[in-house]
């Protein structure tokens, strides 16, 4: 029988990993940076023969929170269960509405269905894409239990004034700082300003590990306690469950990678926002718009998000000189077809439409190289120059440019 050929699918997926020279994320290249530290963790840990809450996910769990600067951190199986176990944790439950962002990860607003809740989207500002303060009080109605910011972007929510919310209305506070480890306002990090906060450690986050992986942090110790037992099936210790809990304990390979990295993390951030400023240089004062962080406060650019009315044509431009681009996000979250049966509630979302039709996201992480940056700011500087002269860009091949 003679050999056949090769399925299409792997044919689309080989050009597809070859079709940009400079990617949106890399988590190999960053791997490879501590590639002998990460090994030699993660071997001792697997000699250990203790897998499961043992004795690396105890040391993260310390040293996140010194890092962090909370008195709790709670590891669980993912982002979206630290969200769920969070707000669990603060007592939102079935009927509570809880105010968050409609320009998000789905995540933010999955985590509150789940508990039987009801997502309230407010608007967000669009200087820095996180939720606008008087939108959310706009959106308080009776039922309000809880207000959830997102740290979008590794951009720092306006905590002072969304705290000042919270307190006129007795309303807890959950932070969604999935995409912000590291990042800073009022003096301190996020995920030591709500009353808990969740972290991600998905592959591409500002710590990310190898896997999915999460954490809860607080600087409630009751808080710390329910979120410990929704963790492991609702169990206050062995064989004794008091409530209806979750399997969602991050294991000890990934602690053990994780405690690695967080050695690493602030080295690691201070090249993200060396990237950021770069490419800050290049757009200025042109058609291409900034994220304005607010003052006093520490962006650390898990994505670098600019807005653009002609956005399709600056990705595609980038996209065929060989820069991979993304869009977080194309549609509200309430746009999305799960809405169509899902409860929620909406105030006015113009600025959030705005955005989902204007952002793009350009390559920034740790291990992008000098000549990487370099030549996506040639290209973006080429596209503006272009539109400048009143030209359409034209998309060069993905064949012809690139790095050296």
């Amino acid at each position: 029988m003679p050999p056949t050929d090769p399925p299409r699918m792997l044919e689309v997926k080989s050009m597809e990993e070859s079709a940009y020279k400079i990617k949106l994320f890399n988590p190999l290249a960053e791997y490879k940076r501590y590639e002998g530290e990460i090994a030699s963790s993660v071997a001792k840990t697997l000699q250990s023969g203790r897998y499961i809450l043992g004795e690396q996910v105890a040391l993260f769990e310390e040293e996140l929170a010194r890092y962090l600067g909370v008195e709790h951190v709670v590891a669980v199986a993912s982002g979206t269960d630290a969200l769920t176990l969070s707000l669990a944790a603060c007592g939102v439950g079935p009927g509570d509405e809880v105010v968050t962002s409609p320009f998000t990860f789905i995540a933010t607003a999955s985590a509150i269905l789940r508990l039987g809740a009801v997502p309230v989207f407010a608007d967000i500002s669009l200087d820095d894409f996180n939720l606008d303060p008087a939108s959310v009080e706009g959106c308080l109605g009776e039922r309000t239990r809880a207000i959830l910011p997102v740290h979008l972007f590794g951009c720092p929510a306006p905590m002072r004034e969304i705290l000042e919310v919270a307190e006129r209305h007795d309303l807890v506070v959950v932070e969604d700082a999935a995409q912000a480890l590291g990042a800073e306002i009022m003096g301190q990090r996020v995920g030591n300003l709500g009353t808990a906060a969740a972290f991600s450690f998905y592959p591409t986050k500002v710590l990310g590990g190898y896997g999915d992986g999460g954490a809860v942090s607080t600087n409630h110790a009751e808080v710390a306690k329910v979120a410990r037992m929704l963790r492991n099936h609702g169990a206050a210790e062995r064989n004794l469950y008091l409530t209806l809990g979750y399997n969602s304990r991050l294991d000890e390979l990934q602690a053990a990678a994780l405690r690695v990295k967080l050695k690493h993390v602030e080295e690691m951030i201070e090249e993200r926002r060396a990237i950021a400023a770069a490419y800050d240089r290049v757009i200025a004062g042109g058609p291409v718009e900034a994220t304005r962080q607010p003052q006093g406060a520490r962006h650390v650019y898990s994505l670098y998000t600019v807005m653009c009315e002609k956005r399709d044509s600056l990705k595609d431009f980038l996209g065929a000189a060989g820069v991979e681009c993304g869009v977080y996000y194309p549609r509200p979250l309430y746009r999305n077809a799960l809405f169509e049966k899902a409860p929620f509630r909406k105030g006015d979302c113009s600025r959030a439409e705005t955005a989902c039709g204007e952002v793009l996201s350009l390559p920034l992480y740790p291990a992008l190289t000098e000549s990487e940056v370099a030549y996506v700011r040639e290209k973006l500087l080429d596209w503006i120059k272009a539109l400048e002269r009143g030209r359409e860009p034209i998309a060069e091949s993905r064949q012809a440019g690139g790095p050296r």
